[in-house]
């Protein structure tokens, strides 16, 4: 007995050896990570864990608000209800023969509907204090995330934190033990898939936190059942060459809408994301209302709020649109999937009216491709936008990566909401082979025009607009004729825009809206990488070897390399 005890505890210790470990810290939660690539990790992700962390505050603030607007709600519904019953008339004699605030006689086992008390809030939500949030982080891996959410979100409930690899499951346990009581308390860690632990808790979460390796359409189906009406889903997806119309087909497999290869693509990859989450909520008679949409580094994170309304889920249709995306040059279109029709009270669903574009491009007589289908409702709501940035910038020593999403939430503040999609202004140049003018030039000209125009977090170089295609033509046609440019063969794209005569006449006078407010103050928005081979890393169990020096850096692999070698191991072969 003692000799097997002193085994289990000198198991115990060797497990726990620090010697074995590096000891990351993130925040406030401290990590240990085994110097061989047992369990997945990635620094690069301090930007997503930043971020997450905001938009948790922020949701649990607004929770809050929603929760006591609609106690007073009911509170004074009831109170009316009071009061009607008070000021009824006293002298008229009820059906019954009975007047006002008397009893008819009825058995003691039956109550007296007048004399009853006043009428009570019901029970649950809408009475008595508001449960902490429940959190499930369903990919954790070192289970850094969950960890950061119960020490840093003040008023979170329970984290629960999924994986189905055994080692990760062990490294999670053993990281919530080393960061001490609270994290002790607050985080559960489960070896389960999660897939089938989400659909066996239908609606038990107020927030789900998605971040697989890779793309995340798998778990979409159990995420939006598993999440309490009102809750939040916070879903990343990696899987960018897909998304951005490397692969059209699997895209197409994987997220029910065909990309397409233009310079908006990025946010194409968000609105599609969208539109697939929207797609499975539907299904259980839910809809979804994005508060914020990123594209950082590389990857897109979304997140959504989820609410159930079979009336609501009916609007789906004029949210989501397909794009035609000129072949010869940067003219794009949307065609809305539906319409609606309003007689009266009542409203009818439609079929869109289309198409929307001949067969050859107006501008430049090329074909059109088409893509979709896309969210082309808003993907940020403007007010969590600036809650979630003065939170972020009235705590900026908690978060790590401050400088970078301060600088990407303050790009998305300015966005114009209600705009899908964007054109780059070196793309139209290089369509018509001229000179590029200044982004305040061409903003002007637009605002001049008067229409809008605002900058875009996805690319330094892409402007948001709502004027037509034509439009933003005509001002590059002007542009042209006070800069000419050398004659190109007859059939190019740009010679055929360039032949026709503007129907606008742009004013290139400075405007002054011309500049955002980040621009006037010359705040960064748009910041470099802090240091090199700043993205995607290995697959948890694949092993280092010198050609992986383009992802994690020469000195890292030979670091590894040399450590390996000390160790008397060989690098095993991929299975």
């Amino acid at each position: 007995m003692g000799g097997g005890e002193e085994t289990k505890t000198g198991e115990e210790e060797k497990l726990f050896d620090l010697n074995d470990y590096t000891i990351i810290k993130e925040g406030e939660a401290e990590i240990l990570m085994h110097t061989k690539n047992e369990v997945f990790y990635n620094k690069t992700q301090v930007n997503n864990r930043d971020m997450s962390i905001a938009v948790l505050r922020t949701f649990i603030s607004k929770r809050k608000e929603e929760h006591e607007a609609l106690l007073s709600k009911r509170i004074k519904k009831v109170l009316k209800v009071s009061e009607d019953r008070d000021s009824g008339p006293t002298d008229s004699p009820k059906p019954n023969g009975k007047s006002n605030g008397e009893c008819e006689e009825k058995p003691d086992n039956e109550p007296c509907d007048t004399c009853a008390e006043p009428e009570k809030l019901p029970e649950g939500k809408g009475q008595g204090e508001l449960k902490p949030p429940r959190v499930l982080e369903a990919l954790s891996a070192s289970g850094l995330r969950a960890l950061r959410y119960a020490r840093e979100v003040e008023g979170i409930g329970q984290v629960v934190a999924l994986d189905n690899d055994k080692a990760s499951v062990e490294a999670c346990r053993r990281n919530i033990k080393f960061n001490g009581s609270v994290a002790t308390a607050k985080v559960e860690s489960n070896l389960a898939d999660a897939r089938v632990y989400m659909l066996t808790h239908p609606k038990e979460f107020d927030m789900v936190d998605l971040d697989p390796y890779g793309s995340p359409s798998v778990f979409l189906d159990s995420a939006v059942q598993s999440i309490a009406d009102g809750g939040m889903l916070m879903c990343t997806a990696t899987d960018m060459a897909v998304l951005c119309g490397g692969n059209g087909e699997v895209c197409y497999s994987k997220y029910g809408s065909y990309p397409l290869k233009a310079k908006y693509c990025h946010e194409m990859a968000l609105r599609v994301l969208l539109a697939c989450i929207e797609s499975h909520a539907n299904r259980y008679k839910r809809y979804i209302v994005p508060v914020l949409s990123v594209q950082m580094d590389f990857y897109v994170r979304v997140f959504v709020r989820i609410y159930t309304s079979a009336g609501a889920m009916k609007n789906t249709p004029l949210k989501l649109s397909y794009v035609y995306q000129c072949t010869g040059c940067d003219s794009f279109h949307l065609q809305p999937l539906g319409r609606t029709v309003s007689k009266n009270t009542s409203v009818r669903y439609l079929p869109g009216f289309g198409p929307v574009v001949p067969q050859e491009c107006s501008d430049c007589g090329k074909k059109y491709n088409m893509g979709g289908p896309i969210w082309s409702a808003p993907i940020h709501d403007q007010d969590w936008v600036t809650s979630i940035l003065s939170d972020v910038k009235s705590m900026k020593a908690r978060y790590p990566a401050f400088d970078r999403i301060s600088a990407v939430l303050t790009t998305i503040s300015e966005e114009l909401p209600d705009v899908p999609l964007f054109v780059s202004l070196h793309s139209l140049c290089a369509t018509l082979k001229c000179t590029s003018p200044s982004a305040v030039v061409f903003r002007s000209a637009v605002i001049n025009a008067g229409y809008r125009i605002s900058g875009t977090h996805v690319n330094p170089l892409g402007l948001k607009s709502d004027a037509p295609m034509d439009v933003i033509w005509d001002i590059m046609r002007c542009w042209v004729k006070k800069y000419p440019v050398k004659a190109q063969p007859p059939e190019h794209s740009g010679s055929v825009i360039l032949a026709k005569e503007p129907v606008l006449q742009a004013n290139f006078a400075r405007a002054v809206a011309s500049l955002s407010k980040a621009q006037a103050k010359k705040v960064a928005r748009f910041l470099p990488n802090p240091e090199r081979h700043w993205g995607p890393k290995l697959r948890a169990g694949r092993t280092i070897t010198s050609k992986h020096a383009s992802l994690l850096g020469p000195e890292t692999v030979n670091e590894i390399l040399n450590s390996n070698e000390e160790q008397g191991e060989e690098p095993e072969a991929k299975q």
